[in-house]
């Protein structure tokens, strides 16, 4: 389990890599499903498809980028707080207070780019406050 869900985040990291093999072709559906239920708000496909493929959110959240934004980040964009509120719950709070690829943590983006009243926001900040 442990080995699918690194072969996965293994995945995203290098997706400019091209290899063809149904396992691989798997794991870009399960990554282009997680972005479209994200993005369309649907928290019950989401949890369905992660139980479905057996695969943790946190284990995945870093290797899982949907149009070069996070999956919070995107969440926040397209005003999915359900889906955003539940991702914000399943990550352990070390991932929600460090830096993304851009250097910036997902609240001090938040903050930046106007997105710092969601609930989205709200819920990431009650985690890292240890409520």
């Amino acid at each position: 389990m442990r080995l699918l869900s690194m072969s996965i985040a293994t995945l995203f990291v290098a997706s400019s890599i091209s290899i063809s093999s149904p396992a691989l072709a798997n794991q870009d559906q399960l990554a282009a499903n997680i972005c479209n239920y994200v993005v369309s708000d649907d928290k019950n496909r989401l949890r369905k498809k992660l139980k479905e493929s057996r695969v943790k959110l946190r284990n995945i959240y870093d290797g899982v980028s949907c149009n070069g934004d996070s999956l919070l980040r995107i969440a926040m964009k397209s005003g999915s707080n359900a889906v955003g509120t539940f991702v914000a719950k399943r990550l352990p709070v070390s991932d929600l207070g460090k830096a993304e690829a851009d250097g910036q943590t997902i609240i001090a983006w938040a903050e930046s780019n106007g997105h710092a009243g969601s609930e989205i926001t709200s819920a990431i900040k009650s985690r890292i406050a240890g409520g």
